[in-house]
């Protein structure tokens, strides 16, 4: 597989207005010089627990309030207009939460821009997404916001969620994502009735580089929305909390030791959208996402958030930043395979690859072999695997990289399928064939593999069976660390990956599944 090193990145993203996007949004990596460390300990003696027990002290404070405002509210009394007790509370507790952030640092927010009507945009997107601090502009506001259902029986916070009348979404109902739109659609197109929703269309943390793809959710009502951008203009970036990096009590620690925490708050003017973008809300978020992109001087990338588990899964062969399978796996989705099909897909195309007398074919059998007809995706996801440039591929490689993209943490499965592929008679593999399978899981264009090749073949015959590479796989578990990523990779060490469990942002993925964009060509980026 090629990578951009050879001048024909497979790994540059999507749209790139303004110049190529960051090797990976997901990652975070603090590094801290003498100074800043002995002013964090100094700190960490001094003023953290101080402020930490302000902060907790102040939602406290805040807890009986919304409890009370909170009390038998039915849906029609939240449509009209706030009381006036209401109205007090809703002062006091932005008062108590302009406290808590006063005492984690943020001494002053800086906001910009009008904040539009409810009536003038009922809908409020907000990005980068790239912390929890981002709940900053929620309790400013008391907007609206999209949440888990399971946050509402957090303690303390669960009170002061269900106050903002949030949208839950249910993982526990498989319709749960449908019903939330239609919620969303519903309160967007009141006429101003409900209180503006508050909506971060990226659907997971970055590190701020870039703008990932939006969730069309958002922009499925149609309605006029208000791009709001955030910047955090610190020297040491102690609030991004990524897939990647520290951890949520790392951040919160180091943040609360900095003497001084920035953010500005920008309302940009309200986006009211053409009647292509009503009809089509995929083109509607892109269209949005350039808007704020410009605002914020960053590129756009068309990662989401889908690649950032497959970046980061938990598997044997870990893949490096500048894998090209992040873009193999975008060209997957375009090309319009499912994802809740992809295994019967995989399990399809190779048996299909088993059967065929050749392993190389040119990009007219590449199309009959996926049963989708010759388009610029599909060009693209071909010259990814056209390596030499001689317009024909090894269709091996493209059931290999399958197999990572639909089980990124089932690293044995994938190598027992590529050694079917490349097995002789006898079930063996030689060294050329391991590095073939191993460069095409990892997404790198030129991997060596002696090393552990020489390993696995402990009575040097030249060649091992996949019983070999097992059972020294059960036997060397960190073999990719030991025999592979320390002598070439260059993979960054130190980083704490956080679990993959469920998104740590504020807004949840609520966008159907089958609201892809798979009319959209892409620019063909090899050839």
């Amino acid at each position: 597989m090629k990578l951009s090193g050879r001048g024909r990145g497979c790994c540059a993203g999507g749209s790139r207005e303004r110049g190529p996007p960051p090797r990976s949004p997901f990652v975070h990596q603090l590094r801290f010089s003498p100074l800043e460390k002995a002013k964090i300990a100094f700190m960490t003696l001094t003023l953290f627990p101080i402020r930490l027990f302000f902060a907790a002290f102040m939602m406290l404070l805040a807890w009986p309030f919304a409890f009370i405002a909170s009390m038998g509210s039915d849906e029609q009394e939240l449509e009209k207009p706030l009381s006036w007790w209401r109205k007090v509370v809703d002062v006091l507790l932005k008062a108590i939460m302009r406290m808590m952030w006063l005492a984690g640092g943020f001494h002053w927010i800086n906001v910009k821009g009008r904040r539009a009507l409810p009536a003038e945009a009922a809908i409020l997107t907000v990005a980068p997404h790239s912390s929890y601090f981002d709940a900053i502009p929620v309790t400013m506001t008391f907007a609206s916001i999209v949440m888990k259902a399971e946050s509402k029986d957090i303690p303390v916070w669960g009170t002061l969620i269900k106050y903002i009348r949030p949208v839950f979404v249910s993982r526990a109902d498989q319709d749960s994502r449908r019903k939330t739109v239609e919620e969303i659609k519903r309160r967007a197109q009141s006429g101003g009735k409900w209180p503006q929703i508050m909506i971060f269309p990226e659907g997971t943390c970055t590190n701020r580089s870039c703008l990932i793809t939006f969730k069309p959710g958002a922009f499925i009502p149609g309605v006029p929305v208000q791009p709001v951008v955030l910047r955090y203009p610190n020297k040491l970036d102690t609030i991004t909390w990524t897939w990647q990096g520290p951890g949520a009590f790392e951040i919160l620690w180091l943040t609360l030791c900095q003497f001084h925490n920035s953010v500005e708050i920008e309302f940009l003017p309200v986006y009211i959208p053409s009647e292509e973008e009503r009809k089509n809300p995929v083109l509607y978020a892109n269209n949005v996402r350039r808007v704020m992109a410009e605002a914020l001087g960053v590129s756009v990338t068309d990662y989401t958030f889908e690649d950032c588990q497959l970046a980061l899964a938990e598997g044997q062969l870990r893949l490096p930043s500048d894998t090209c399978l992040l873009e193999f796996a975008k060209l997957v989705r375009s090309l319009g395979l499912k994802p809740e099909t992809l295994e019967d897909d995989l399990d399809k195309y190779a048996a299909s690859a088993m059967k065929m007398k050749k392993e190389k074919v040119d990009l007219k059998e590449f199309s009959a072999y996926l049963e989708f007809p010759v388009s610029q995706t599909l060009e693209s996801m071909f010259a990814l695997f056209d390596e030499n440039e001689d317009g024909v591929i090894d269709i091996r490689e493209f059931v290999i990289a399958l197999s990572v993209v639909c089980k990124p943490s089932k690293t044995l499965e994938t190598i027992q399928l590529a050694f079917q592929l490349y097995q002789s008679e006898d079930g063996t593999v030689t060294e050329e064939d391991l590095a073939c399978i191993l460069k095409t899981a990892m997404g790198v264009s030129q991997i060596d593999v002696t090393h552990l090749f020489r390993a696995v073949d402990e009575e040097e015959k030249g060649k091992i069976t996949y019983d070999d590479f097992y059972t020294f796989a059960m036997l060397h578990p960190d073999f990719a660390e030991d025999y592979l990523y320390a002598d070439q990779m260059g993979v960054e060490s130190g980083l704490e990956t956080s679990p993959l469990s469920a998104p740590n942002g504020i807004c949840t993925d609520f966008s159907p599944d089958n609201n892809g964009d798979r009319r959209k060509p892409l620019q063909k980026k090899l050839n």
